[in-house]
C-alpha cells in the first residue's frame, strides 16, 4: 500500500491543477453566476435548517415521550371535527414548513392517519402566530391579504386531507420505506427510550437533509437562470399576474414566516389577489418543500398536492382579483 502512496498523491496532484486549470479556462464567464448559485442556496439552506432540527425534534418527543392513547383521545371521532382541530396545531407548534414535515411524520408514526397529518402539514406554515404576525406587519388588512392567506390557507389544508381520507388504501399514498417504518413499534427498533432518540435523529436526519440540501441547489439554480423581471412585466393581469407570483413562490423557497416581507416590494406592481396566491401557493408547494415531500409521499401523491393547492390558490387569487 505504501508502495503506490507516491504515484497516487501525484496523479491526484495533478488532476486537481488539471481541474483547476480547466475551471479557469471555460468557467470564468459563468463565475458571477455560479456565485449566485452558491451564495442563494446556501441562504435557503442556513435559513431552513434551524426549522428542520426543531421539527426532527418535535417529532422525536412526539413519538417517544408522548404516548399514543393521549395523541388520540381527546380529539373528536368526527374525522371533518378532528381534522378542523389537527389544522390548528400551528397555532402551538409554530415551525416553519421545513420543520413541520418531519413532524407531520412523527404524528404517522404514532398512527395519525395520512389525511390528518398532511391537514396539519399544509396548515401549519400558514396558521401559526409567527406567519400571522408578519404578514400582518407587511400587510395590515389592507386589501383582506392577511384575512384572505389565512381563511384560504386553512380551507386548502383542509380540502386536501379531506380528499387524501378518501382514498381506499392510504398506504399507497406513502413511499414503501416510510411506510415500513411506520410499521415498527417503537419497543422493536430500541431498548430504551435514549437509544430510540438516537435512532429517531439518524433516520429523521439521513432521510431529510439530503433532500433539503437537493432542494436548495435546485431552487438557487432557477432563481439564478430565471431573470426577476420577466415575472415583473406580467404583474397588471388578472389572471397572468397570479401564474407569475405562484411560479416565483414556487422557485424562491422562501420560509412562510418572513415571505410577506419578501413580497412586499411586488405590492405596487401586483394585484392583491396575486400576492395572497403567492403567500398561501409557496409555503405548501415550493421546490424545497417538493424534495422534502418526496421523503414520505409518492410522487404521484405529491403531483396531486401541488395540483390541488395550485387551482385553489389559482381561484382565490382570481377572484380576488375581480372582487377587490
Amino acid at each position: 500500500m505504501r508502495k503506490w502512496a507516491p504515484p497516487l498523491l501525484l496523479a491526484g496532484l495533478i488532476a486537481v491543477i488539471a481541474l483547476r486549470s480547466w475551471s479557469n479556462q471555460n468557467l470564468e464567464p459563468f463565475r458571477g453566476q455560479l456565485q449566485d448559485l452558491f451564495t442563494l442556496s446556501l441562504a435557503l439552506l442556513v435559513e431552513s435548517l434551524p426549522f428542520i432540527v426543531l421539527g426532527i425534534s418535535l417529532a422525536i418527543v412526539v413519538q417517544v415521550f408522548i404516548p399514543p392513547s393521549w395523541l388520540h383521545s381527546w380529539l373528536p371521532a368526527n374525522p371533518f371535527a378532528r381534522r378542523a382541530i389537527v389544522s390548528l396545531f400551528g397555532i402551538v407548534l409554530p415551525v416553519c414548513e421545513c420543520g413541520n414535515v418531519p413532524l407531520a411524520r412523527g404524528l404517522m408514526g404514532r398512527g395519525y392517519s395520512v389525511g390528518d397529518s398532511l391537514t396539519f402539514l399544509l396548515a401549519a406554515p400558514i396558521v401559526n402566530p409567527i406567519t400571522i404576525v408578519t404578514t400582518y406587519q407587511a400587510f395590515g388588512f389592507d386589501n383582506g391579504i392577511l384575512v384572505a392567506r389565512i381563511v384560504g390557507g386553512y380551507v386548502i389544508a383542509n380540502l386536501l386531507g379531506w380528499l387524501l381520507s378518501r382514498h381506499p388504501d392510504p398506504e399507497k399514498l406513502l413511499t414503501t420505506r416510510f411506510a415500513r417504518e411506520c410499521k415498527v413499534a417503537p419497543a422493536e427498533k430500541s431498548t430504551s427510550k435514549w437509544e430510540q432518540v438516537s435512532s429517531l435523529f439518524i433516520s429523521e436526519s439521513t432521510a431529510l437533509m439530503p433532500a433539503l440540501t437537493v432542494g436548495a441547489l435546485i431552487a438557487g439554480a432557477i432563481q439564478v437562470g430565471v431573470p426577476r423581471e420577466t415575472l415583473l412585466a406580467l404583474g397588471s393581469d388578472p389572471l397572468i399576474s397570479v401564474l407569475a407570483l405562484m411560479a416565483l413562490a414556487f422557485v424562491i423557497s422562501v420560509c412562510a414566516s418572513v415571505d410577506a416581507f419578501y413580497i412586499l416590494p411586488f405590492a405596487q406592481t401586483f394585484l392583491p389577489g396575486s400576492i395572497v396566491a403567492f403567500l398561501v401557493f409557496g409555503p405548501l408547494i415550493d421546490v424545497k418543500m417538493v424534495a422534502l415531500l418526496r421523503t414520505t409521499y409518492t410522487m404521484r401523491t405529491i403531483g396531486l398536492l401541488a395540483a390541488v393547492v395550485g387551482l385553489a390558490s389559482l381561484l382565490l387569487g382570481t377572484v380576488m382579483n375581480s372582487v377587490v
